[in-house]
């Protein structure tokens, strides 16, 4: 751990001196202001890994007050180091083309630049999700099926920065819609039942007429799984793992299933992710079979287990670039719906978001999913 540290604060000392180097001496700030600005700089490159280890060495209050402080400044870093980079390849490729002041006003551009998309992301992250609305056409859907919904929450990331106001909100709106069933995808948590608990709460309230279904994420894996399935049980959602129940519909008989996360066996070999297994004694006249999955890699699986529907999140859609340009490097899918052979998938931009509170160009959302004849 120590020696993870060490690297990756270097890698970001170095990153943050490239910046410093390529942005401050073309604003031409003065002395004092540079020596300022480099001081900035060094406490960012302290900051942010503070925040990724803050629970390790200190509790709340403080804890919680050193990972606000290094997540808003990793998504400031992010930002400029990408514009950063981009200003110095325009001036690489076209240097003779640009007017002498470009430098100067280019320099600050970046500043300026960063600070309103970390500003409009921090908003986008903080307000309470929209609701999205999806209709899955399924074959041979019969009619006591057709308009069946499914409101779906994933990757809330309750812990340091989302705390019980933030998810209060959240169960709110899922439960304005009204659905048949509600699908928590995981990632619920970052961080333990004893600290989190009381933050947790508003699940409580989740309201469907076939109640409230939950599956394990990664996140649930670094924070004591095996606690955070006991405190999600207690609150009334219904963990699924490997396994499913069957709901009687109007005559029509439905499939729902949850398998834990895919990298779950890392963390504890008897919980491998298996949806094969999930789906074992289900009726063979089930009219879908409707699978919950953390992470959208297990839809080669659902596809081989027969079913028709897979639930998913993990990717945040990227949350905000460039980071969704290597989502697709690990997952098949990044958001949205898309078929896999017989298998449609639906993945969730996440309702919460983790590390920096900031969304761009990947809103959080509340799915509401709408079983469809084809």
């Amino acid at each position: 751990m120590r020696t993870f540290l060490l690297i990756a604060t270097t890698l970001l000392g170095l990153l943050h001196y490239y910046i410093g180097s390529r942005l401050l001496p073309a604003l031409d700030l003065g002395e004092q202001a540079a020596a300022l600005a480099w001081a900035m700089l060094a406490l960012s490159v302290l900051l942010i890994p503070a925040s990724l280890i803050a629970r390790h060495i200190t509790r709340p209050p403080l804890a919680d007050r050193l990972t606000w402080a290094g997540s808003l400044a990793m998504g400031l870093f992010s930002s400029v180091l990408v514009l950063t980079a981009l200003r110095d390849l325009a001036l690489l490729l076209a240097a003779e083309h640009l007017p002498a002041a470009f430098e100067a006003l280019s320099a600050q551009g970046v500043l300026a630049l960063a600070v309103l998309v970390t500003l409009a992301g921090f908003i986008n992250a903080r307000r309470t999700a929209s609701v999205v609305t999806v209709d899955v056409p399924l074959a041979n859907l019969p009619d006591a099926l057709h308009g069946f919904t499914i409101a779906q929450i994933s990757d809330i990331h309750v812990g340091p920065t989302i705390k019980r106001g933030y998810l209060d909100r959240i169960v709110d709106r899922v439960n304005t819609l009204k659905p048949d069933l509600i699908a928590v995808t995981g990632d619920l948590v970052d961080g333990s039942v004893h600290d989190l608990a009381p933050h947790t709460e508003p699940l409580k309230r989740l309201a469907a007429r076939y109640g409230a279904y939950f599956v394990t994420g990664n996140h649930e894996y670094y924070s004591n799984a095996h606690a955070w399935i006991a405190e999600v049980e207690r609150l009334g959602v219904k963990v699924l793992m490997n396994e499913h129940v069957v709901l009687d519909h109007g005559g029509a008989r439905l499939v729902v299933a949850g398998v834990t996360d895919y990298t779950a066996h890392q963390f504890d070999p008897r919980h491998r992710s298996d949806p094969l297994a999930a789906l074992a004694g289900a009726p063979a006249d089930a009219a879908a079979k409707v699978l919950l999955a953390h992470q959208p890699r297990s839809a080669e699986a659902a596809a081989d287990a027969g079913f028709d529907l897979q639930l998913s999140g993990h990717t945040h859609g990227g949350q905000f670039f460039p980071w969704n340009l290597f989502v697709p490097l690990q997952q098949p899918f990044t958001a949205g719906l898309h078929k896999l052979r017989d298998l449609w998938v639906y993945t969730s931009r996440g309702t919460g978001y983790w590390g920096p509170p900031k969304r761009f160009g990947a809103p959080s959302e509340i799915t509401r999913l709408r079983l469809v004849r084809a």
